[in-house]
């Protein structure tokens, strides 16, 4: 289950999560296989920690995580929606922590 930031639970669904991960890398040059694996990763390591309930946020760490070895304008742009910048300081910021 996944914990929504208003206290919603809603069932962890990979096609969501694939979905968001397909957005953040248009254009760039991430094969389909490494963003299965990523999710793969996340989801056994979850198992493996024995973690039923996962707040969003904690699951948006852990896939920046893993995205910012893969692509970092992956990255920005995934945590551009994750992080809700709100404004341009704010994603200026992260950029910078990147370099």
């Amino acid at each position: 289950m996944v914990v929504k930031r208003d206290g919603r639970k809603e069932t962890f669904e990979r096609s969501k999560l694939m979905r968001g991960l397909l957005t953040a890398t248009v254009k760039r040059n991430v094969h389909i296989d490494v963003l299965e694996s990523l999710i793969s990763s996340i989801e056994s390591e979850l198992r493996d920690r024995g973690i039923a309930e996962i707040s969003s946020q904690d699951l948006g760490m852990m896939v920046l995580q893993r995205l910012v070895d893969i692509d970092k304008v992956a990255y920005v742009r995934f945590a551009s929606v994750y992080r809700d910048f709100k404004d341009v300081d704010e994603f200026s910021e992260e950029l910078r922590s990147l370099v």
